[in-house]
């Protein structure tokens, strides 16, 4: 019996995904107890998805060392958040009183997100990403989805440097102003952050590798080529439920401007839900036991701000807490997770 396809999938979420991070965190110390001292999360799936700021955790986890194994650990991608974040999110108190709550240009500057993405992975290409991958943006010119993936950049049309994917994948409207990057073979887009589509990317990420030949790509003769549902093994990670809520009294007479910011959080969240409702469907049709081999985390955020640019010394511990009250409470359910993900190595 072949082994099950592992899908790691990310959504969306700016400065929260901290607590993705935290989640992840678990999961590889729990390979390492059980599996190998030195285990890496990117080791331990066969496609990673991800959008926004799921996007960035994807290529951080599928970094490649000098033997083209996962190089870093969760724990170097919650430093990134952590300590990069408030230079990634701070708005210039000048910028800030010209453009007050990003009315009239983008909110934040481009080029501190810039700055930390060419630090973190200067001159990486997408094609040397150690595993299958799809990270999410949407192309405004051509107006259709850009899916960036590391098992068709080969061929150098599809390459990208990584940082530029990572630019276009977070490039949030009202947050950051579009990317505009270009392939290795000199293609130009202007590109936007996936998450206005897929901000939870678990779906494309199915539709993705039901057209792979792992066995081939991950030269493992045990995988599942072009794999059905009964085939994989998900596990979807959100960054945290956002259940603002939003009175008709508010809107009743509300014009485009005060509806753009409820409609950007509405949006992002609808679209996660919607995604995790069809693939709750797809298993629960399954037998028994595939039944269990989809896991969609949702942590609530307690104490953490919903805000995808807080980065306060108070918020990013609320996120690093709200990440561990999800862990505290579900310590059985990450363990049975990193339990699959070895028994389908």
């Amino acid at each position: 019996m072949k082994n099950k396809i592992r899908i790691l999938s990310l959504d969306g979420g700016g400065i929260r995904g901290i607590i993705t991070c935290v989640i992840l965190k678990y999961i590889e110390e729990q390979l390492q107890k059980l599996d190998h001292p030195q285990a890496r999360i990117g080791d331990y799936f066969d496609l990673v998805a991800g959008s926004s700021t799921g996007g960035i955790i994807v290529a951080l986890i599928l970094f490649p060392d000098e033997t083209n194994k996962a190089k870093f650990s969760i724990q170097d991608a919650l430093d990134l958040y952590a300590k990069r974040g408030e230079e990634i999110f701070n708005v210039h108190f000048w910028e800030h009183l010209l453009n007050p709550f990003g009315l009239f240009k983008e909110k934040i500057s481009q080029k501190n997100i810039e700055k930390q993405l060419d630090e973190v992975f200067n001159n990486l290409e997408l094609k040397n990403l150690v595993k299958p991958c799809l990270i999410t943006a949407y192309d405004i010119n051509s107006r259709k989805a850009k899916f960036f993936c590391s098992h068709e950049a080969h061929d150098g049309l599809e390459n990208f440097y990584v940082k530029d994917v990572c630019r276009a994948t977070s490039a949030a409207p009202t947050y950051f102003e579009p990317a505009k990057i270009k392939s290795l073979y000199n293609q130009e887009f202007i590109l936007v952050d996936g998450g206005v589509y897929a901000n939870n990317p678990a779906m494309c990420a199915f539709a993705e590798a039901r057209k792979l030949d792992f066995s081939k790509i991950l030269n493992h003769p045990d995988k599942v080529d072009f794999p059905n549902v009964n085939d994989i093994l998900m596990v979807s990670i959100g960054t945290g439920q956002v259940l603002k809520p939003y009175t008709f009294k508010e809107f009743e007479n509300a014009g485009k401007l005060k509806w753009i910011s409820p409609l950007i959080d509405i949006l992002l969240t609808s679209n996660a839900e919607t995604v995790d409702y069809y693939l709750q469907q797809m298993y629960n049709d399954l037998g028994p036991r595939n039944q269990k081999n989809y896991y969609r985390i949702m942590p609530e955020l307690n104490n953490a701000s919903p805000e995808m640019d807080d980065t306060s010394v108070v918020n990013i511990e609320a996120l690093i807490q709200a990440g561990l009250a999800y862990i505290d409470q579900n310590r059985q359910l990450l363990t049975d997770i990193a339990k699959k993900l070895i028994k389908n190595k």
